[in-house]
């Protein structure tokens, strides 16, 4: 069955549980996903991409592509094939795009409509619909683009784009989101865009910018990082381009493997880019046995074999500047993970986490409280003394895919039963979730 096409689960029920095993190979990173789909579509010719993520996020942003007038194939392989049309081949949709729940999705996609002679409207679900946007209109308007939004803020935009030129840009904020929004409107821009960041961000989009053959300047000092590349280069296509295992969704079962008895999982082909593993480097701090095996690079990106076993979790761990931009996806299974630290957890410095698909620092405290787990928040993270018992409940996703699976994974851990309300939002990053859940051992009762 092809889970994007189930229609969804409500809530999941799950109980302690030990010895999870297995040996798996998950979906296609889901940052790497998008990028493939929209750099594709800008190279001129086919490209060929396997593994891309089954994420319901990824699915938006090929239907963004596809009212764009991107020709996309479906192979008996499970790959897909992308006929791109280059800076000068869009054509203007006959409706608003959806980009569902993917900030994404609407973010970085912004930099190719801000190029585009025409206006554009995109929209996303109410969940998007809060977050804000002020981040990449402003470079994109001080590019040449006009842009309406719903309070000057936020969704739905409507993009007037076009005759667009290069600007130097320091990024407010830590993100790739904008970084690649920006970028790729400057491969429409007349003269040289540079995107100045303070703290390292993913660097996927360099990566593959550099695969299609795009001269990409990057100038590094202790204080800042500088993009640049100049408007109106031919990207040539990715051509056979195979997108690594997710590394944001593997912390899930390394982290369910490391808190359960007598547990040992593998997961194979999942990206180690440097920019995204400090989750790694978290767990292995915390005193979590995490292997990395057969390591080697793909495509620009790095790769290797991941594994985990049960262990005892120990220390004094606070997280705070510049490490958050690395990990802010992998914050709310960390806060798993915590509970049972022998020693305390600290997130400081992570007020980004309050407009992400849900607060997910509200979220996190709320749904730990149910579980008897003493939290304190604060108003850019939140600390917690371990070890905790934890005790089942009735908890919320609260609509964010990454609370549904970090609470399914404290499921696995608590005393009774959990109920996590809302597990369909996982369909979002990894529909198969469940599924490998299920099958390294754990028992996942779906309603």
């Amino acid at each position: 069955m092809n889970p994007l096409a189930d229609p969804g689960i409500s809530s999941v029920r799950i109980r302690a549980c030990h010895g999870l095993k297995g040996d798996f190979r998950l979906p296609g990173d889901k940052s790497i996903s998008h990028r493939a789909a929209m750099i594709a579509s800008i190279g001129i010719g086919a490209s060929r991409v396997y593994n891309y993520s089954t994420a319901r996020d990824c699915q938006n942003t090929i239907e963004c592509l596809t009212m764009l007038g991107v020709p996309f194939g479906r192979d008996d392989d499970g790959s897909f094939t992308v006929e791109g049309v280059g800076t000068d081949g869009f054509r203007q949709a006959n409706a608003c795009l959806d980009a569902g729940n993917s900030g994404s999705t609407l973010r970085m996609i912004s930099g190719i409509l801000a190029g585009l002679p025409y206006c554009t409207q995109i929209q996303g679900d109410e969940s998007l619909a809060r977050r804000p946007m002020r981040r990449i209109i402003d470079p994109l308007e001080a590019m040449g683009a006009r842009i309406k939004a719903r309070d000057e803020n936020f969704p739905p935009l409507r993009i007037f784009g076009g005759n667009l030129h290069g600007i130097e840009y320091a990024l407010p904020v830590a993100s790739a989101q904008v970084k690649t929004c920006v970028l790729l409107a400057g491969l429409f821009a007349a003269g040289r865009t540079t995107v100045i960041e303070r703290t390292p961000t993913r660097n996927h989009t360099e990566l593959m910018l550099r695969e299609c053959g795009v001269e990409l300047i990057t100038e590094k000092t202790p204080e800042q990082m500088r993009i640049s590349l100049t408007g109106g280069q031919r990207l040539r296509p990715l051509r056979e381009y195979t997108v690594a295992g997710d590394v944001s969704s593997a912390a899930f079962f390394l982290v369910a493997a490391l808190i359960t008895d007598l547990s040992d999982m593998a997961l194979k082909h999942i990206g180690i880019n440097t920019s995204r593993t400090a989750v790694i480097d978290v767990l292995r701090q915390m005193g979590g046995q995490v292997l990395t095996g057969n390591q080697r690079v793909v495509h620009g990106e790095q790769v290797a074999d991941l594994g985990a076993t049960s262990s005892r979790l120990e220390g004094e761990i606070e997280l705070s500047g510049p490490i958050i931009a690395n990990l802010i996806d992998e914050i709310p299974i960390l806060s798993i993970a915590a509970t049972q630290l022998h020693g305390t957890f600290t997130v400081r410095d992570a007020h980004e986490l309050r407009v992400k698909e849900s607060d997910r620092i509200r979220s996190i405290v709320d749904n730990l409280s149910r579980m008897g787990v003493d939290v304190e928040e604060y108003e850019d993270g939140f600390r917690i003394e371990g070890p905790q018992k934890l005790h089942g409940a009735r908890v919320d996703s609260y609509g964010d895919h990454r609370i549904a699976m970090a609470f399914t994974v404290a499921g696995l851990i608590a005393e009774g039963e959990t109920e996590i309300v809302g597990a369909d939002a996982a369909a979002v990053s990894l529909p198969e979730f469940f599924d490998i859940l299920s099958e390294s051992g754990a028992t996942v009762g779906r309603h």
